[in-house]
């Protein structure tokens, strides 16, 4: 075991050594895209570094040191509005900033699904930040004089991992997991168990990131996102494609503006339909269904029961409701409160709140059990969160949904359901397809690789 632990921190530093900065490496720019708010990074000046000190600890620390490095106190965090929608103090009128000479005061990146793996988190060269989404025009320019269309590849194959029939049997052993568990003890009894699975995709030429991340913004219900990540090779290697987490999340996992914290947890899911009846009749018979508010509430009580400790006003002020991507409904509910303690970060809050049960389950150490037992894959990047944290300790991190991680030619697709009591191993296998969709439409191919007719079909 040792000697594998050793392995794996010489292939993490190695991958660490070929995003560093002054490596000719051409990075994708770091983006958060949405209606009310997008920040674009690029360059890095440095990563966040591993190690045995909690993770906002070291994030404290890098920017710190960056700051002594350049000789100069930390800036102040870049002009634009909050990315939780509050305004506060210090944060100027909406508009592009320009990107500071002394560097941000600021880390992006992303946090893996698995509590205990490395974090990529780095601080990036420039920033810019703007109300809705002019500074990512400017980042992610389409081609010139041709309008963006979906991606449309000659050719794309798909393999389903695992196969869809592999999935429904998981689910199955998942409800067996459950109901066996029900005299167990408090702490022990499994509530819920959110699977996924995995579609890995292979193109007769180089998957366009930036143009897939164009296509996802669209979505005004979604917050598109592209984080670059390490080539997964050594440093330097010739030919050595360009790796990044492009997704888009309808979900905030939390979001900090000096004391003022807010979280915005979906669980429960139907599919959309474009023919208004049955688009008003799904959305219906969600906030009419038992089995999915159960499976909201048991998202909904994690997060208030891991705030209660650390806020003096807490709630749900708009109770639970519909919350709508282009593809699917869910049910959402806004959580607010206010902070004891003003050195609590985004960041701290982050590592607190993650993995919610509306990505492993509850309880979180029993689901995570099953998870690791039934999925047969490592999530990596899929289900963690993605975003950004200053130097004052405010930030927004959002769950990282509907994504993929592209390298050249090849992409893997993910998307999961949560498990409780009353699922159906059919439909919750319907439900992932259904949440594929936004990918899959992004890339101009269904579930199968066969490329989409005019009208979708």
């Amino acid at each position: 075991m040792p000697e594998a632990e050793g392995r794996a921190a010489e292939e993490r530093a190695e991958e660490r050594a070929g995003f560093a900065p002054g490596v000719p490496f051409a990075l994708l720019p770091f983006a958060l895209v949405s209606s009310g708010e997008t920040l674009v990074g690029k360059g890095c000046l440095g990563l966040v570094a591993e190690g045995g000190e909690p993770l906002g600890a070291r994030v404290r620390a890098h920017l710190a040191a960056s700051a002594a490095a350049q000789g100069a106190a930390p800036a102040s965090p870049v002009s634009g509005i909050s990315a939780s929608g509050i305004s506060a103090p210090g944060i100027s009128a909406p508009g592009i900033s320009a990107p500071s000479a002394a560097g941000p005061d600021m880390v992006v990146g992303a946090l893996p699904y698995e509590r205990g793996a490395p974090a990529h988190l780095f601080q990036p060269a420039e920033l810019s930040r703007s109300a809705g989404r002019a500074c990512f025009a400017a980042a992610f320019p389409p081609p010139a004089l041709v309008r963006p269309e979906p991606l449309s590849p000659a050719c794309m194959r798909i393999a389903a991992e695992p196969p869809l029939a592999a999935y429904r049997a998981a689910v199955a052993e998942a409800l067996a997991r459950m109901q066996a568990s029900e005299g167990a003890p408090v702490g022990e009894a499994l509530r819920k168990i959110v699977l996924s699975r995995s579609l890995r995709l292979s193109s007769d030429r180089p998957i366009d990131a930036s143009a897939l991340l164009r296509a996802l913004a669209r979505d005004a219900g979604v917050t598109a996102f592209c984080v670059p990540l390490p080539p997964a090779g050594p440093p330097l290697a010739p030919q050595m494609p360009a790796r990044a987490l492009v997704g888009a999340t309808p979900e905030l996992l939390v979001a900090r503006q000096g004391r003022a914290v807010t979280s915005h947890p979906l669980a429960g899911s139907a599919r959309r339909w474009r023919e208004a009846s049955a688009d008003r009749a799904a959305a219906q018979a969600l906030l009419a269904s038992d089995k999915d508010r159960r499976e909201h509430g048991e998202v909904v009580t994690a997060i208030l029961d891991q705030l209660a400790p650390h806020c003096v006003a807490l709630g749900t002020p708009e109770g639970t409701g519909l919350t709508a991507t282009a593809s699917m409904w869910h049910l959402g509910t806004r959580i607010c409160g206010r902070l004891r303690r003003p050195d609590l970060s985004a960041i701290d809050l982050a590592m607190l709140l993650h993995p919610t049960p509306a990505v492993c389950g509850t309880p979180r150490a029993a689901a995570a059990r099953a998870i690791a037992e039934l999925e047969g894959y490592d999530r990596g990047f899929y289900s963690g969160a993605v975003g950004w944290c200053d130097g004052a300790g405010d930030g927004a991190w959002h769950v990282a949904l509907r994504c993929a991680e592209v390298a050249g030619r090849e992409a893997r697709l993910y998307a999961g359901a949560g498990i409780v009591p009353g699922s159906d191993p059919v439909s919750e296998g319907e439900e992932t397809s259904a949440k594929f969709a936004a990918m899959l439409q992004a890339l101009g191919i269904d579930e199968d690789g066969r490329p989409l007719t005019e009208d979708g079909a």
